[in-house]
């Protein structure tokens, strides 16, 4: 059984609990459907321009809405008489093709030499924090053995996050305190989880993005010196985006994705925001899977994504 599996279980709750974060998306992708087809029978060029609109609205970004406008003129192409009444199945269908055209958001953590390290960054706010939290909650749940590293020593507040969140999970906090070195810190960590036999260290990083040389020396550090005590380390770079930000948050994946090796993509705060639409575009954009997305407050609203359920919450009656 590998370390995220337990992730992948598609329970009643954990639907529940997506249907609900994404209720303000889909409403406002079937609320734009329903007025786009009103008093038309078929679709034609005035009903695709509208849907280009809506669609560009709800920050899936304009280069995969164009994508996925050009799929549904060719089935209109084929079909002169395409009927408005089909026009959300054909959009569900038709995302879904695009989002299963992204292979790398297939993950698989098998034959990993423990402990399984995650370097996480993103900007200050998007929720880089508590998504760590809510990982180290869901892993000891499990039965997991986890350590974290609280390496975004620019922030007191931080600190004392991480602190609040390995209490509340049980979990073990390695701090040095604010305007330490965040590499001493990662190394520190990454030393325990393996003389400790943990099975998963998480290290927070700074969240500054307002000089990216800077940004990337950092990384660059933190990364060297986790390999001088587990050759493997970072096993995974996960970028934490704010999906309530829309286009910022592509913006952002774009500048770290230039700054270091993101790997894996956590779309934060789901479920406060109608602009649900933006996974749609990171997964299709850029080649590094969603592998997280939080539709709550809970812990376990942070959920693996998976490409079926997202669009089936957004889309089914």
């Amino acid at each position: 059984m590998g370390l995220f599996d337990f992730f992948k279980k598609n329970t009643t709750e954990n639907k529940k609990s997506l249907d609900e974060g994404l209720e303000k998306t889909k409403t406002g992708f079937l609320g734009g459907l329903a007025k786009l087809v009103l008093g038309k029978s078929t679709v034609d060029a005035t009903v695709l321009d509208g849907l280009e609109e809506m669609l560009i609205k709800a920050d899936v970004g304009v280069e995969t809405t164009l994508k996925i406008i050009a799929r549904i003129e060719a089935r209109v192409a084929k079909d002169k008489y395409l009927n408005t009444s089909e026009l959300d199945k054909i959009l569900k269908s038709e995302i879904a093709a695009l989002l299963a055209q992204n292979i790398a958001s297939d993950y698989n953590d098998s034959a990993i030499k423990l402990p399984y390290v995650i370097m996480v960054v993103g900007v200050n706010g998007a929720g880089k924090t508590t998504t760590i939290g809510k990982l180290a909650h869901q892993f000891h749940s499990e039965g997991k053995k986890v350590i974290l590293g609280a390496g975004d020593t620019f922030r007191a507040a931080a600190v004392d996050q991480l602190k609040n969140w390995g209490d509340r999970a049980g979990v073990t906090v390695i701090a040095h305190g604010m305007n330490t070195d965040p590499a001493a810190v990662a190394y520190d960590a990454v030393k325990q989880g393996v003389e400790k036999n943990a099975d998963i260290v998480i290290v927070d990083t700074a969240g500054r993005l307002h000089n990216k040389i800077n940004l990337m020396n950092e990384l660059s550090k933190i990364k060297n010196v986790m390999k001088k005590v587990h050759p493997e380390a970072p096993h995974e770079i996960l970028l934490v985006l704010d999906g309530s930000t829309g286009q910022n948050a592509i913006n952002q994946a774009r500048e770290f994705s230039k700054a270091t090796d993101v790997t894996a993509l956590a779309i934060t705060k789901l479920d406060g925001t109608a602009k649900g639409g933006v996974v749609i575009g990171i997964s299709d954009q850029f080649q590094i899977p969603v592998k997280y997305i939080g539709v709550g407050e809970k812990p376990t609203d942070l959920q693996m994504f998976n490409k079926e359920t997202f669009v089936e919450s957004i889309f089914g009656k």
